[in-house]
């Protein structure tokens, strides 16, 4: 009864996650110029998919080790330490992005950094325009902190998601002398390895980024040299979280590597 049940909610869930990574990742794929890098991620992701079904249709109905022959039997015992091992793997580091994320102990600091998102079909996103509205407040509430607008990913035209950022929050009135661009970048690591030559490593910074993007972006600004990294997550688009969680375990996985 008890196997049943959660082998009910992990069925549950797993199919949620599928679907809604098959509905974001090839509408974003179409949206991006770096199209590539989203496609492999888009794979990486239905085979995460696949393995997590596969783990809780074996817990709802014992799939794997259903067979009269003995050979087959021990094939499917093998499998299912393979699956279980994977999806426990799996499941940990989800767990993790998603409390990274939950942390905000931001305070006053000279700088906070804004870490840009690829653009949509020459606009920002919808998580983009939450980390800038979280990235406005913040100045709201410290008058003498700045930004720092980093990415530099260019659309079609030539903009970078830098220059995106700094146009539009300069339209909700942040002053000039408030922004700092840094549109070089072309990952999270650059962000950080390039924005250190233009602030001190060694003083407190605040990290703006969505709230799923947080954990792996504190540890990349660490290994840059920032010493001390405040985090001050902004918030996500529910219906999208799955598959962002799930590029973000994608990414976490490569670099056990």
């Amino acid at each position: 009864m008890i196997r049943r049940i959660i082998g009910d909610i992990l069925l549950a869930l797993a199919v949620l996650l599928a679907v809604d990574v098959l509905f974001v990742m090839p509408a974003r794929i179409n949206a991006v110029v770096l199209k590539a890098d989203y496609q492999k991620i888009f794979v990486y992701e239905l085979i995460i998919c696949a393995v997590l079904l596969l783990f809780a249709l074996d817990v709802r109905f014992n799939l794997l080790t259903e067979w009269k022959s003995a050979s087959l039997r021990t094939v499917g015992w093998i499998l299912r330490v393979a699956v279980a091992l994977f999806s426990a793997v799996v499941i940990f580091f989800c767990g993790k992005v998603t409390y990274g994320g939950m942390i905000n102990n931001a305070e006053r600091a000279d700088y906070a950094i804004v870490l840009g998102l690829a653009l949509e079909n020459g606009k920002p996103a919808p998580d983009l325009l939450a980390r800038l509205d979280t990235a406005r407040q913040y100045l709201e509430q410290y008058p003498e902190a700045k930004l720092i607008l980093t990415g530099g990913n260019a659309d079609e035209s030539g903009r970078t998601e830098a220059a995106v950022m700094h146009d539009i929050l300069t339209e909700k009135g942040v002053a000039e002398d408030r922004m700092i661009l840094e549109d070089q970048a072309q990952t999270t690591k650059e962000n950080f390895s390039n924005t250190a030559r233009k602030i001190p490593a060694d003083e407190p910074v605040v990290m703006i980024s969505s709230n799923y993007h947080m954990d792996r972006a504190v540890r990349s600004a660490a290994e840059q040299g920032f010493t001390r990294v405040l985090r001050l997550p902004a918030p996500s688009g529910i219906l999208a979280y799955g598959a962002n969680m799930l590029w973000e375990v994608i990414l976490d996985l490569n670099e056990l590597k």
